[in-house]
């Protein structure tokens, strides 16, 4: 991804996954990055972050987006991811 707005390196949670962008009036996909971080010292929250690859989007400006989740939020979205991956599991497996 050219001109990056997020920092991504060896810590960074996911990167180069599939990202879509939705808006009235238009669909695009490209690259994205994905990261789960908190504040090094008194961490006091989570942070979950998401870039697209600005070079495949027309419609948006170069950005990222940043959620700020307080620790029983991060808890309550990972129980949330758990029960959609095992669904998404189940329905292979059929």
């Amino acid at each position: 991804m050219v001109d990056r707005i997020m920092k991504v390196n060896a810590y960074t949670t996911f990167d180069l996954l599939d990202g879509r962008v939705e808006g009235h009036g238009f669909e695009e996909e490209a690259l994205a990055v994905l990261n789960v971080t908190a504040p090094r010292t008194n961490p006091d929250h989570v942070e979950l972050q998401v870039e697209l690859d600005n070079t495949d989007i027309e419609h948006v400006e170069p950005h990222a987006d940043t959620v700020t989740l307080s620790a029983a939020q991060a808890r309550e979205l990972a129980d949330e991811l758990e029960k959609y991956a095992a669904k998404v599991e189940a329905a292979q497996s059929e």
